[in-house]
């Protein structure tokens, strides 16, 4: 599972690798409200968090790290902060974290380290052979870091042959949001057969997210996730 972390928005997204190749489980954004006070963003930052690795229960979680300068100090400071809450929930569930550079993705992903966002998406895009860009960029960015992450594993980059197309072996994607104030926004296109899953040969819905809060779900593991 990667993570792009950020006090205004978080973007995550959840790698399966399979025998057959690598499947993207789920991804989106998350989001705090502006004007809230810190403490309550950064509550509901872990809290969205802690119940996506619930569910999804990945094997490793891949973080962007800090940057080696930043502009205005005050954003490192909140990105430490987001940072914090992200590493406490992976911690809490017993989940290994690794932190990677920016550069490090970017260079993996596109053979530049100052690749910009554009180049990064549309990599990305390429790499896991997604019917469109994933988009906003936190998604790209997090899905880049679950990939570099994995490969860091498997020794090797997925290529596009070795894509699954989620559901094409019997796998559920997630669908819906999040109900709080850090709500997980989904990015329905990644799926590259739409909001549906193919199983037996009979299109059948996808589960929807639970609240935060709520019941979890069945979330069997059958491969190794990032």
């Amino acid at each position: 599972m990667g993570v792009d972390p950020g006090l205004v928005a978080t973007g995550f997204g959840v790698l399966e690798a399979e025998p057959g190749g690598v499947t993207v489980v789920d991804a989106g954004v998350i989001s705090t409200t502006t004007g809230q006070p810190l403490e309550a963003r950064l509550n509901a930052l872990h809290r969205a968090v802690h119940r996506i690795i619930e569910l999804q229960a990945p094997g490793l979680l891949v973080v962007e790290d800090l940057y080696t300068e930043y502009r205005f100090p005050r954003t490192a400071i909140l990105m430490g902060h987001a940072r914090g809450v992200i590493y406490l929930a992976a911690r809490q569930l017993g989940v290994t974290v690794v932190a990677l550079a920016p550069s490090e993705v970017k260079r993996a992903m596109t053979g530049n380290g100052a690749a910009g966002k554009a180049q990064v998406q549309r990599a990305v895009q390429t790499v896991l052979g997604l019917r469109e860009a994933p988009r906003p960029s936190h998604v790209a960015d997090a899905l880049g870091l679950a990939v570099t992450g994995m490969s860091r594993i498997t020794g090797r980059l997925p290529g596009r042959s070795a894509v699954v197309p989620v559901g094409a072996t019997g796998g559920a994607r997630s669908a819906g949001s999040f109900s709080s104030s850090a709500g997980a926004q989904k990015w329905p296109p990644h799926s590259p057969i739409g909001e549906q899953s193919v199983l037996g040969g009979q299109a059948k819905e996808r589960p929807p997210h639970f609240p935060i809060g709520g019941q979890p779900g069945a979330n069997p593991r059958s491969g190794a996730r990032a």
